[in-house]
């Protein structure tokens, strides 16, 4: 199967009629015995249906699914269980079309994302393409915007998933800037431009040259721009877009490596989040930055001790090599604070292993410099299904960034992420900013709710529902 992006995914419409000649599906809540919904009437129900959240049993031609006490987790989780036991069903030569009977309380949108994302497949391979699910007719009382507007937060996490799974033979970052343009093609509006090293160079953009500069597949910065409004509040969200990490000098353990195809998870968030905000037409003003590199090991790859000029000026002490990530995003908000006048400032990176430590691998950190701010991204999240906790960033470790030899060091002492993020600080300009570190979420070794082993797309949601809602 060849390599494409994006990925084909399962088709969802809503429908107040049933088709005939159509697989069912009938919904089940927990109890003694499971309650059925609509169509349970006609269904024998064997002892193995319990209704927990997930639990797919087919009863002869049609299906029980079990949607748990009804929480958004569940129904996400129940979206999932079923496609993916349909996505199994149609590779054994079963249906690849369904009905889905819903009840009134139904969590259509949570519902959605699960049966879109749960039966996410990306593989590379000479084999020829299994069955697989096709499409899914959601009957009842269903607002069709939801089903869009759920659809279009699936496909932002699937793209994204998407991008960060390529593989980095395939993903350079010319690879990564010329797959972003192609998308933006299919989204009216959004408009790309894509700078090269020589560019970067000219504008002093320091510390992507220096992460990029071990490798010979060059740098670049993607750079997305949508006009949604005129005046009003302007976004700009900045993702981490390093296509392979081998830590640099300051190498990595081989174990885990090949997992650095993802350092990119948070560029990716970005690159998705503007081509849904776009095909969505909300009307606000947001611009997509991705500065893009390879850290390599080579003759030409900086080093320890380095000290490195960003744009704009300001200059790095340079520690460990492996610490990249806050070294390009610099440069992209300095870039921001300069030339384009946010009124809010975001990064999101695949950026400390501190944060996989401190909140384990299914909940984002989240730094912000602006109580409003923090709020609206945790909120985004909670509507869309992606957890954040907000972490500090407290005055007495704020003067351990500065540098003795330059203006900042890049790796400050004491705990990880949060060092880091102060790092990042220094180059918000003062702006209301926040930070993303979803270096434990953006990566999944196993199924659970919505998501599939692999990359997990996390974030891309977030980011979408923050535009769409932003207000001054």
């Amino acid at each position: 199967m060849p390599l494409t992006v994006p990925t084909p995914l399962v088709a969802v419409e809503a429908a107040d009629t049933l088709r005939r000649g159509v697989g069912r599906v009938v919904l089940a809540r927990p109890g003694e015995p499971p309650v059925l919904g609509p169509g349970g009437a006609d269904v024998e129900v064997t002892p193995q249906v319990t209704g927990k959240a997930g639990e797919a049993r087919q009863q002869g031609r049609d299906w029980v699914l079990g949607v748990g006490g009804g929480a958004p987790a569940d129904w996400r989780t129940a979206g999932a269980g079923l496609a993916r036991a349909l996505h199994a069903g149609a590779e054994r030569g079963g249906g690849t079309t369904f009905d889905v009977r819903l009840t009134e309380d139904a969590d259509v949108r949570s519902f959605v994302l699960g049966l879109v994302l749960g039966g996410y497949r990306y593989r590379v391979t000479s084999e020829p393409a299994p069955a697989r699910l096709k499409s899914l007719r959601l009957v009842g009382e269903v607002a069709p915007e939801d089903v869009r507007e759920a659809v279009d937060l699936a496909t932002a996490t699937a793209l994204t998933r998407d991008l960060a799974n390529t593989p980095s033979n395939v993903k350079d970052p010319a690879w990564l800037a010329t797959t972003a343009t192609r998308l933006a093609k299919g989204a009216p509006g959004l408009a790309v431009a894509v700078r090269d090293e020589k560019w970067l160079a000219r504008e002093g953009f320091g510390g992507v040259l220096a992460v990029g500069g071990g490798s010979a597949r060059p740098p670049r910065l993607i750079h997305l721009t949508w006009e949604g409004a005129t005046g009003g509040p302007h976004l700009v969200l900045v993702g981490k877009g390093i296509t392979f990490d081998t830590g640099g000098i300051s190498v990595k353990p081989a174990e885990g490596m090949h997992l650095m195809r993802t350092d990119m998870a948070g560029g990716a968030a970005v690159i998705a989040a503007l081509t849904t905000i776009a095909r969505r037409n909300l009307p606000i003003r947001v611009t997509g930055l991705v500065p893009c590199a390879e850290n390599h090991v080579s003759g030409s790859a900086y080093r320890p001790g380095d000290v490195v000029r960003h744009y704009g000026g300001t200059t790095t002490e340079v520690s460990n090599t492996d610490a990249e990530g806050r070294m390009v995003l610099a440069d992209a908000m300095a870039y921001a604070v300069r030339n384009l006048a946010p009124d809010a400032l975001v990064d999101v990176a695949t950026l400390t292993g501190a944060m996989k430590v401190s909140l384990g691998l299914r909940t984002g950190g989240l730094f912000a410099s602006d109580d409003t701010l923090a709020a609206r991204l945790a909120e985004a999240g909670e509507r869309t299904g992606e957890s954040w906790w907000r972490m500090p960033l407290p005055a007495d470790l704020a003067d351990d960034v500065k540098s003795d030899i330059a203006d900042v060091r890049q790796c400050p002492p004491g705990p990880g992420g949060i060092t880091a993020a102060l790092f990042l600080r220094e180059f918000t300009g003062g702006l209301p900013w926040a930070h993303l570190d979803i270096a434990g979420p953006a990566r999944a070794d196993k199924n659970y709710a919505e998501v599939v082993p692999g990359a997990s797309g996390f974030a891309a949601r977030t980011l979408v529902d923050f535009a769409a809602n932003y207000t001054t």
